[in-house]
């Protein structure tokens, strides 16, 4: 075995050392991992409501910007928060604010609070493509539900929406 896949080895071990104790197992190799199916289910949807927006005539919008109104507070909220809750850089989150701002679907608002920050909210028109997008994913939970069962969504749903506390920290080497 060469130098370089001893010490890539080695990396690897102790990663998994951070995070499994001794008497942990990590999954079995070929299994996918909870957030690569995680992250297929998310596709599932925003590629299933892309497809029917633009069937409908819709503004086109990214999956960023799908992501932007989801996590959009009724009130309106501030970049930074969006970016925040979104998992991405501020940056990211201006330019996906400022496409949806050029098509009309939001707008920048004084913040009551604060006069050097600024509220994004719906326009009227990006309410009623709010609403049409959350009928679509009604239809798509019920699409779902005819293909691995009412239970079974009901129960995907029950456990995403219970608390999971903070992410762990990596346990100390060694422990």
């Amino acid at each position: 075995m060469s130098a370089r896949l001893t010490h890539a080895s080695r990396d690897v071990q102790d990663f998994t050392d951070l995070f499994f104790s001794a008497d942990e197992e990590p999954m079995d190799a070929g299994q996918r991992s909870l957030p690569q199916l995680l992250g297929e289910a998310r596709k599932w949807f925003d590629d299933a409501l892309l497809t029917a927006l633009e069937a409908a005539g819709a503004e086109q919008v990214s999956s960023t910007q799908l992501q932007l109104f989801a996590v959009l507070d009724d009130d309106g909220t501030t970049a930074s928060e969006l970016a925040r809750r979104m998992g991405v850089t501020r940056q990211t989150a201006h330019k996906a604010v400022h496409t949806l701002v050029v098509l009309g679907l939001l707008e920048q608002a004084p913040h009551p609070a604060s006069a050097r920050r600024l509220l994004i909210r719906r326009t009227p028109k990006g309410r009623r493509a709010h609403e049409r997008a959350t009928a679509i994913l009604d239809g798509l939970e019920r699409t779902l539900a005819a293909r691995i069962g009412q239970r079974a969504v009901a129960d995907l749903r029950a456990v995403l929406e219970t608390p999971w506390g903070e992410p762990p920290e990596p346990s100390a080497a060694g422990e």
